[in-house]
Formats: C-alpha cells, sequence, structure tokens
C-alpha cells in the first residue's frame, strides 16, 4: 500500500459510484508503475474507488 494526494480535475468536487474521471496522484512513496496498470484506491479498509493508469510523469 502506499499513500498519495488525489488532484481531481477543476469543477469536480465529489465523485459518486458509477462515474468516470481522470485525476492526477502523487505518491509520497517512489514505486515503479506502468502505462495500463491498474489500481484501487482505500479508505478507512473499504475500496472505494478503482481505475486505469493512462500517464506516468516522472
Amino acid at each position: 500500500d502506499v499513500t498519495g494526494e488525489i488532484k481531481l480535475t477543476e469543477g469536480v468536487e465529489m465523485v459518486m459510484p458509477g462515474d468516470n474521471i481522470t485525476m492526477e496522484v502523487e505518491l509520497i512513496t517512489p514505486v515503479a508503475l506502468e502505462e495500463g496498470g491498474r489500481f484501487a484506491i482505500r479508505e478507512g479498509g473499504l475500496t472505494v474507488g478503482a481505475g486505469v493508469i493512462v500517464r506516468v510523469d516522472n
């Protein structure tokens, strides 16, 4: 598990089930990532989101 900061697109304040969004995530620990890789977002022991990596910036 790696902690990170999620930056939502301007104008997006909340995401509801079924919504699709683009977001930026800055991880606090360097981790090897590949485009096309899948990830889960967890909070309080629950999975609250999932997605696919579309771009990796260094």
